[in-house]
């Protein structure tokens, strides 16, 4: 709907600026059509007149009186069109309008709501990408979810889309890890072997010994620390693809940052950074000169000790993602990893790429509350609380839908107790519940042989059905802004307010019975059931959530 109003407006102000000026026809191409947000505005705003009067010179409201004078609309979809204010204008739809998105809806079927306007345009998500050191935690499940949503946003946007995991395995952190494993595994020979005094506490060491010493028994007692290292990896990794798994979460690529070393990426960069004049050493170490590229500081690229900071292979590796052919590429970052993203920018634009294309999804952490306390659930010996724990807890499904419930920029505040409610409290249950009760109206409909083929849905002519249908229609830019703006968490809200609105609905048995006695409205309304359903369906498989036929 909001497209085919977009081409009118866009018609009606390209013959309004020639008119008086052809030279400006392309401003008139450009000009946008949203929905308002209360309906005495109208179903659909657009500030056309105000962005095109000025280099016109012209009064603003008396241009959009022109611009409705013009509007020519065979379709017959606009009731009428108001001006307000300095110069906006109001479109009315007519009611029977709303009826053709219901048909689209039944129509489209599983494409309603996805577009092409990405473009085919090569994105690729880098998310989670936490090390092989230990269980995935709660604030990496954030992570997970927000960038496995952003991704099926983009390819609902017509994006073509790769999800990348990006992970270091060498370093001192490894080495580290290989010392704590091995004294764990001496413990579990009943040794007496203490764990180095920063090493990782972690109550997984602790069964990832106990399975070493069932499988090798005391052959390893003077194994090399390659072979802790290589053990904890594999186990410690086994167990995060299992996670990721459990919240349905699978990547394309799995990137190792060895592999930028072995390649020599990281050395030419270093290399090519120096010859641009953007490295400078002080006090042993090596330095990006931040300042020059009009950052608020200088970082350091490489230690007195010889060993690189995390921002040397990051500058290669955002170079090597442009290497490939990506033409847009976004982060999920934590608090913790954002400071130096401004660097990485600026050090690969300085080198000849579109820093434009490098974007960052920032989320903050996550509380976990229990009567409004906030609590720490983990029984492990580390300070942190895992995925795992959390979904032993609560289902899946809920999990995702909590750590999409909020943009990621803002504080998230678990509520265990509220996760655990099958009640419509809990916004997750409201939704899929929602989903349930109009399949079930569905198959009562098939037993009952009534289907909604050809329905006469010139039959739905409440205020109530009429609101249920803008609802709908408004999906299709729900989804688009949600992407276009990287939060997933527009649809969420999206989906619980167009719940809301059904169950209110079907509450009113006497006024809107679905299945009565009366055919033709029973078949446009079991239409509009199948639309509501349809659309609940769509918006819940874009968060990765199930979209359950009984409940």
């Amino acid at each position: 709907m909001r497209d085919q109003l977009q081409r009118l407006l866009r018609d009606a102000a390209r013959r309004a600026v020639e008119e008086l000026d052809p030279s400006q026809l392309e401003r008139a191409e450009a000009v946008q059509l949203g929905p308002t947000k209360t309906p005495e505005h109208g179903d659909f705003a657009s500030n056309a007149a105000l962005v095109l009067a000025k280099p016109l010179g012209q009064n603003p409201r008396a241009f959009a009186e022109r611009i409705a004078e013009l509007l020519d609309d065979p379709d017959g979809l606009v009731d009428r069109v108001e001006v307000a204010g300095p110069g906006f204008l109001n479109f009315f739809v007519v009611r029977g309008g709303w009826h053709g998105v219901l048909a689209r809806i039944l129509q489209e079927g599983e494409g309603y709501g996805r577009s092409d306007a990405g473009g085919g345009a090569r994105t690729l998500v880098e998310f989670v990408s936490a090390n092989p050191t230990g269980p995935l935690t709660v604030a990496h499940g954030r992570n997970a979810v927000l960038g496995d949503c952003l991704a099926r946003l983009l390819e609902a946007r017509g994006h073509k889309v790769t999800r990348e995991y990006y992970f270091n395995d060498s370093g001192s952190q490894m080495e580290v890890l290989a010392a704590s494993l091995r004294a764990r595994y001496e413990q579990a020979l009943g040794r007496d072997a203490a764990l180095p005094e920063d090493g990782y506490r972690g109550e997984y060491l602790e069964a990832i010994a106990r399975d070493l010493v069932e499988r090798v028994g005391d052959e390893w007692l003077d194994a090399e620390p390659e072979r802790f290292k290589t053990a904890a990896k594999d186990a410690i990794f086994a167990d995060i693809r299992q996670t990721l798994e459990r919240l349905s979460i699978h990547f394309d690529v799995y990137y190792n940052e060895l592999t930028l070393h072995e390649e020599g990426l990281v050395e030419a960069t270093l290399l090519d950074l120096r010859e641009k004049g953007l490295v400078y050493e002080r006090d042993g170490a090596t330095w990006l000169d931040g300042m020059a590229l009009g950052l608020d500081r200088d970082r350091v690229l490489v230690r007195s000790s010889g060993e690189p900071t995390y921002l040397l292979p990051d500058v290669a590796y955002h170079r090597e993602k442009f290497r490939r052919g990506f033409q847009l590429m976004i982060d999920v970052l934590g608090p913790d990893h954002i400071a130096q993203f401004p660097s990485v920018k600026g050090a690969v634009g300085s080198l000849g790429h579109e820093e434009s294309a490098l974007e960052v999804l920032l989320y903050q952490w996550v509380n976990l509350r229990r009567g409004g306390e906030r609590v720490k659930m983990s029984t492990r010996k580390a300070s942190f609380v895992t995925i795992d724990e959390l979904l032993d807890d609560v289902p899946a499904d809920v999990f995702r839908y909590f750590m999409v419930s909020r943009r990621g920029e803002s504080h998230l505040d678990f509520d265990l107790d509220l996760a655990r409610e099958r009640s419509d409290r809990n916004p997750v249950f409201k939704v899929q519940y929602a989903h349930a009760r109009l399949c079930s109206i569905q198959r009562l409909a098939r037993e009952r042989g009534i289907h909604a083929v050809d329905a006469p849905l010139e039959q739905l002519v409440l205020p109530e059905e009429v609101e249920l249908a803008k609802q709908l229609g408004r999906f299709p830019d729900a989804v688009g802004h949600a992407a276009d703006v990287r939060e997933p968490q527009e649809v969420a809200r999206y989906l619980l307010d167009l719940a809301s609105a059904f169950h209110t609905y079907i509450s009113d048995g006497a006024r809107h019975r679905v299945l009565s006695d009366e055919p033709e409205l029973s078949k446009a309304r079991l239409a509009l059931v199948g639309a509501i359903r349809t659309v609940l369906a769509n918006g819940l498989a874009l968060l990765g959530i199930g979209a359950p036929e009984r409940m």
